[in-house]
């Protein structure tokens, strides 16, 4: 894999590219070959924070992981680990239920030496469905009220331009809106 390293707020030293190196190499054994793009890496420290954040945009998927600990060498083991979940995740799918299309299942290398050696991922289960009415309101209501029920997102009809929007809290503690593309 060509890895693309960078430092932001932080000077990358050898030590630490080639511990990402090593780390990110572990990730090769389930492709046949090596991704053709290049994967990003990005190492910040903010405040005492170590945060890494990897991207691996392959045909048709993009596989993206990322952390923030007071350890830059956790950081980046979480985020490997991650994006091995994903993968196994995602490679499980593609085995599962797309059988009959060739291009996707090449992407990822079939082992038959410790076929049992990861179980299958689980799927995605709906366990609850809720259905409520949505009384207009402005954004600061919709964050008070989500604050109330003690949730990190709120979905609200918003009354200055009557459309469904959502309110959520953000990692840093601030609030973001998703509204919908006009």
């Amino acid at each position: 894999m060509n890895l693309l390293i960078r430092g932001d707020h932080l000077e990358v030293t050898q030590a630490l590219k080639d511990y990402t190196e090593k780390k990110l190499s572990r990730l090769e054994k389930y492709f046949e070959s090596p991704p053709a793009s290049d994967v990003h890496v990005t190492l910040t420290a903010v405040r005492g924070m170590h945060g890494v954040e990897v991207t691996i945009p392959l045909q048709g998927l993009l596989l993206r992981a990322q952390e923030k600990s007071g350890d830059m060498y956790g950081s980046i083991d979480t985020v490997v680990d991650k994006l091995e979940r994903q993968i196994r995740k995602h490679k499980t799918k593609v085995n599962r239920k797309l059988r009959q299309e060739r291009g996707m299942r090449d992407l990822f290398k079939v082992t038959t030496d410790g076929a049992g050696l990861y179980e299958e991922e689980d799927e995605l289960e709906l366990v609850r469905t809720k259905q409520f009415a949505l009384k207009p309101m402005d954004l600061e209501e919709a964050i008070l009220r989500m604050n109330m029920v003690g949730h990190s997102f709120f979905v609200f009809s918003n009354a200055g331009s009557n459309v469904i929007n959502v309110v959520y809290k953000r990692n840093d503690g601030k609030y973001g809106l998703i509204e919908p593309a006009t």
